[in-house]
């Protein structure tokens, strides 16, 4: 089982970036992915998440309108775009997923229910 996420790096303020979460070892259609990110000292938090469909999505208030979840099960990827970045937003980026998730919401206490994570990416953004 593997979750490999990219995409991350340095950009400015208002900036953009696309992060992948690319799965393998096991069969993605059956679960719902998360995006959590954790900055240094901070707890991990719930960013978005996207049901096993990607019929539904769901978005921590601050980045709502912002920030963008889709997958493509064909191809076992799931993205996230990330629009007029501010600096609270530098963490490491990590994708998760959770077979029995339907995405009803996103949360810092959802982080123990998740089953598989990826690595993580970092995002940097310069004011």
């Amino acid at each position: 089982v593997q979750l490999q996420a990219s995409g991350g790096g340095l950009v400015q303020f208002g900036g953009s970036l696309t992060l992948s979460c690319a799965a393998s070892g096991f069969t993605f259609a059956d679960y719902s992915i998360g995006w959590f990110r954790q900055a240094p000292g901070k707890q991990r938090e719930g960013v978005s998440c996207i049901n096993k469909s990607g019929g539904s999505t769901n978005y921590r208030g601050s980045v709502r309108g912002r920030f963008t979840v889709s997958r493509d099960n064909a191809k076992n990827t799931v993205y996230l775009q990330l629009n007029n970045l501010r600096p609270e937003d530098t963490a490491v980026y990590y994708c998760a997923a959770d077979s029995e998730s339907a995405c009803l919401t996103i949360g810092t206490y959802l982080v123990p229910t998740y089953d598989y994570w990826g690595q993580g990416t970092q995002v940097t953004v310069s004011s």
